[in-house]
């Protein structure tokens, strides 16, 4: 599956440095994200532990969220920009996948960064699944101890390829990236799994979140290592459906 050259996409792109100088870098690439040409919307992103959405930050490991106006755009940025020079020439790891954009609710910083792209036809394959919320202060607490059980679900979940909590700010600004072998792994998940479900009405009915954005993509162009590996290769797609990102290690 590839995307057209025009129209809105998405890209996420996780990397891991060999020492704690990630910080330093979060501060010093954002002026140079805000001067990206074509660049709609983007968060920088600490990441938790492996899999967890809970409490607990890997500091070695720093995520970009990205919504670019078109393929181009992204092209642009991976082989021209020092940000993605030292991606390819400093990260010790570094996994990178373009995302279709196939339906989006909700908002991120006031608005839908998605809103108006155009959805490709429903995949057959893998989908990718963001997830974030801004939760209320009065209820980080209920957010964080219904934490342990959704994280144990996720981990023995059928279908998830992997996933990886990430954040704005420490505590309240939570998210999470996912990858599924496909929509009805998404839903088994969403809907038949008792304590996804249990905290959903929870959320729902005692209003933990202020704002929250929930989006699903079709992956395609994955490209380097999560965790030593490809998380979109056992899927069984060949190698051209997953391209190599241009100026991507």
């Amino acid at each position: 599956m590839t995307a057209t050259s025009t129209g809105i996409i998405a890209s996420f792109h996780l990397i891991r440095y060999p020492g704690l100088d990630a910080m330093r870098h979060m501060a010093f690439d954002r002026p140079v994200l805000c001067g990206t040409g074509g660049l709609r919307f983007w968060r920088l992103l600490g990441t938790g532990r492996g899999r967890s959405t809970g409490l607990g930050a890997d500091l070695r490991r720093w995520a970009l969220f990205a919504v670019w106006d078109g393929e181009p755009a992204l092209e642009r940025f991976l082989a021209g920009s020092p940000i993605a020079a030292r991606w390819r020439e400093e990260a010790e790891e570094s996994w990178h996948v373009r995302l279709a954009p196939l339906a989006s609710h909700g908002g991120w910083g006031g608005a839908d960064p998605l809103a108006g792209a155009a959805a490709p036809p429903p995949p057959r394959g893998p989908v990718a699944v963001l997830t974030r919320a801004s939760i209320r202060p009065g209820r980080l607490v209920a957010f964080y101890r219904s934490v342990p059980d959704v994280d144990r679900l996720l981990r023995r979940q059928d279908g998830c390829l992997d996933a990886v909590g990430i954040g704005e700010w420490p505590l309240a600004r939570q998210a999470t990236f996912s990858l599924w072998e496909d929509e009805a792994s998404v839903r088994r998940y969403a809907y038949q799994g008792g304590a996804h479900r249990a905290v959903i009405e929870r959320v729902r009915r005692e209003g933990w979140y202020s704002e929250e954005l929930f989006a699903r993509f079709v992956p395609f162009g994955s490209q380097g290592a999560w965790d030593g590996r490809d998380p979109l290769r056992p899927v069984g797609r060949d190698e051209a459906a997953h391209g190599t990102a241009p100026g991507a290690r």
